[in-house]
């Protein structure tokens, strides 16, 4: 599945009419997940045979908006390989918008995991109070924060929303080097003859919902990374806070949240 379109930044993304962009961009379209056409059966297969919910970060091209514009889109697939919510990304950042269209509401939602209520947002998505007050007015108490990679966007975001939120936070944040580039990539000398040595440097961690670190950024590793989560912290510490509870003001203010899927053409 494809990734983060780091090119952008290599190949003077804002370039207009730039045959080099174009190509490239063509190639992560081809690349890219139509979910309608069932190209995550395998991967929901694999959630129901281990029982285990999965989120799942793809570049979606979106079939209700014509199948050819692209969403940085986080996927929620159940214990029983039912994908339950598709979340595009509002607002893609900076040179993100040459590549990824903005997303909507709809998949605003949460999950019911064992004890837990589980969201989820992409990227600097994190760093929008609505957004993240719509998760927590759903009753979220584990959040999962998805990032293409580097400490230096999960080391002050993970603490500050699990302390913010009084939840457990888990930032997962890939790994991104030079030689990483698939040979198959459309002018990929043009590339390696700009990129760094390393382009992204990992940094995923969880924290408590005391906003102290259970899990500290961890950089330049791959695996896999496993902690206990004690839901009763949660409890514990909304004693005394809770964001959308007993220290909130509903009677001063109030969210709004369209949770309509959007697209430019209805039929009936």
């Amino acid at each position: 599945m494809p990734g983060y379109p780091f090119w952008l930044a290599l190949t003077d993304g804002a370039a207009w009419n730039s045959r080099v962009n174009k190509e490239l961009h063509a190639h992560y379209a081809h690349n890219a997940i139509q979910i309608e056409a069932g190209e995550l059966d395998s991967v929901c297969a694999l959630a129901k045979q281990h029982s285990i919910a999965i989120y799942l970060g793809i570049i979606e091209r979106a079939k209700d908006r014509g199948g050819h514009s692209l969403y940085c889109s986080l996927v929620y697939i159940d214990t029983n390989g039912c994908i339950k919510s598709v979340h595009r990304k509002l607002q893609p950042t900076y040179d993100e918008r040459l590549t990824w269209a903005s997303g909507d509401g709809n998949g605003l939602q949460v999950h019911p995991l064992k004890k837990f209520r589980v969201g989820g947002l992409n990227c600097w998505e994190n760093w929008m109070p609505l957004v993240r007050t719509a998760l927590y007015g759903q009753g979220e108490n584990l959040h999962v924060a998805v990032w293409p990679g580097s400490d230096h966007n999960t080391k002050d975001i993970t603490r500050f929303i699990a302390r913010e939120s009084r939840s457990f936070v888990i930032s997962v944040s890939s790994l991104m080097k030079k030689e990483d580039f698939p040979d198959a990539t459309p002018h990929i000398e043009k590339l390696l003859e700009k990129a760094p040595d390393v382009l992204a440097n990992g940094g995923s961690c969880i924290c408590g919902p005391d906003g102290e670190w259970i899990l500290e950024p961890v950089l330049h590793k791959e695996g896999l990374l496993f902690k206990a989560l004690d839901f009763n912290r949660v409890y514990e510490e909304r004693q005394n806070f809770d964001p959308v509870g007993h220290y909130s003001r509903p009677d001063v203010t109030k969210l709004i949240v369209n949770r309509e899927r959007q697209s430019t053409v209805s039929f009936e």
